[in-house]
């Protein structure tokens, strides 16, 4: 029945030899199969009987690092199509599942598209059924009019999320700015509008026989389920399907900056906002948790490196962020801030810089790195106690290091940290010479029209 079937079954964990501190809560045991069906499909199957309730993802290895030129947003243009009907259910996804209470969805990203379900226990083979008829017939029954009508669909969501969100335009910026023409991430994932436009049903065709194929994805089952009976069902319905090929990883190199770029945009905005960008270790890559952590220390909470001095003492600021963007082929590393009222860009630029580098100056203090850690760990719990959030973590792991298994080591990469670490990390990524620096400030007032001046009044009346 299957080329290869590997039951990992393994606790994710071992029980440590000593006893953990009792402030330091245990991490959860996970059991974890992986088995590959004939056709080239992973699935993994992660029981968990404490709630009546299964989660099922399918990942799909495709996002619009995948895209060819001219074809921007079709990984995201697909996400919408994909629930639009199929051959044996053509009508909305979603309308079996809303009289269940279902969860159901799907996301995109630069390196995945992927879509879910979270159901009663009893309604598995639903989920199951509805995936695969959608994998194997979509085209059949997609037309020109379906594809019209989601088209429009992006572009408003473009329109929504980008164009006419206060600072939405930054993420094309910095996509833009951050990373050449010719790498796999120059443009956003939900692409433009003219290659939206330009998108034909030969395309759609094409794209789809490409990339939604059994060996190109990654079945996940968590929660209440027996295991011999989720892989049959699973066997039942995608198992027969043509295999097809596993997409090949987009080539890419992390870009180095030659030197800083400075980029000034306006917008329907009432306050100036600076952002500043680094390129940075990939996913998973050696300074990518070091970089999470570091972007908590100093912005998390009000007595933050960045947030007390430039929200608080100097009141040139509104408010302070800073976060690590991870993926696959390259990421980037952000810190942005909004003007207090009546503050400049110039003065905020200056001062966040100033405010900058005296944070990275110095390692951060062991009581920092607690408190950092201890958030990081709480969302780990958070993760692997929901069955929907815990599906989507073990199927990242097996899409980027090939180990479902791999939540011991993936923690590690952060309670492993020292606060000499975090700063030799921040030093190498986050140059004070070579940075992209994005402005957005309030688009110009235009100037009242001049009031005519008042006719002269007719001597006399008329008579």
């Amino acid at each position: 029945m299957f080329s290869l079937s590997c039951a990992l079954a393994v606790a994710l964990i071992a029980p440590p030899l000593v006893a953990p501190p009792a402030s330091v809560a245990p991490l959860p045991t996970v059991a974890v199969e992986t088995h590959v069906l004939s056709n080239g499909l992973t699935v993994l199957l992660s029981p968990d009987a404490r709630l009546p309730i299964v989660a099922v993802e399918v990942r799909y290895l495709v996002g619009s690092a995948n895209e060819e030129k001219g074809k921007s947003g079709f990984a995201h243009l697909f996400e919408h199509l994909m629930f639009q009907g199929s051959a044996h259910f053509d009508d909305e996804y979603f309308a079996p599942f809303e009289p269940i209470g279902a969860q159901v969805n799907g996301t995109t990203n630069t390196d995945r598209t992927n879509y879910y379900e979270q159901v009663p226990r009893e309604y598995l083979e639903l989920a199951l059924w509805m995936e695969a008829d959608r994998l194997q017939g979509l085209l059949p029954v997609m037309t020109l009019a379906k594809l019209d009508n989601q088209r429009d669909v992006v572009k408003n969501e473009r329109r929504q999320r980008y164009e006419n969100t206060p600072y939405g335009e930054f993420w094309k910026y910095a996509t833009e700015t951050v990373f050449p023409e010719g790498h796999p991430y120059h443009h956003t994932t939900i692409g433009s509008h003219e290659d939206l436009t330009a998108a034909s049903l030969d395309d759609v065709k094409a794209f789809f026989e490409r990339y939604y194929v059994p060996r190109n994805a990654v079945l996940t089952i968590v929660g209440d389920f027996e295991v011999d009976v989720a892989l049959a069902l699973a066997t039942k319905y995608f198992g027969s399907l043509p295999p097809g090929q596993r997409a090949p990883r987009p080539a890419a190199v992390l870009p180095v900056l030659a030197a800083s770029v400075h980029v000034s945009k306006t917008d329907d905005v009432n306050l100036p906002r600076v952002h500043l960008a680094w390129p940075s270790p990939a996913f998973f890559a050696e300074g990518d948790a070091a970089l999470d952590v570091l972007a908590t220390l100093l912005t998390d909470g009000k007595s933050s490196r960045l947030y007390q001095p430039l929200v608080y003492e100097q009141k040139v600021a509104k408010d302070v962020a800073a976060f690590q963007v991870s993926q696959a082929l390259g990421s980037y590393f952000v810190v942005q801030a909004t003007a207090a009222p009546g503050r400049t860009v110039e003065e905020l630029s200056a001062a966040l810089f100033q405010t900058l580098e005296k944070a990275l100056s110095s390692p951060p203090t062991d009581d920092e790195l607690k408190r950092a850690l201890n958030g990081w760990r709480k969302s780990f719990y958070e993760d692997m106690q929901g069955i929907l959030s815990r599906a989507q973590r073990l199927s990242t792991y097996q899409h980027f290091v090939n180990r479902p298994d791999y939540l011991e080591a993936d923690l590690a990469r952060y309670t492993g940290l020292t606060t000499a670490k975090l700063h030799e990390e921040a030093n190498r990524w986050l140059s004070a010479k070579r940075y992209v620096r994005i402005d957005i400030v309030p688009e110009p007032k235009a100037e009242p029209p001049k009031a005519e001046p008042p006719k002269a009044e007719p001597v006399g009346g008329a008579k």
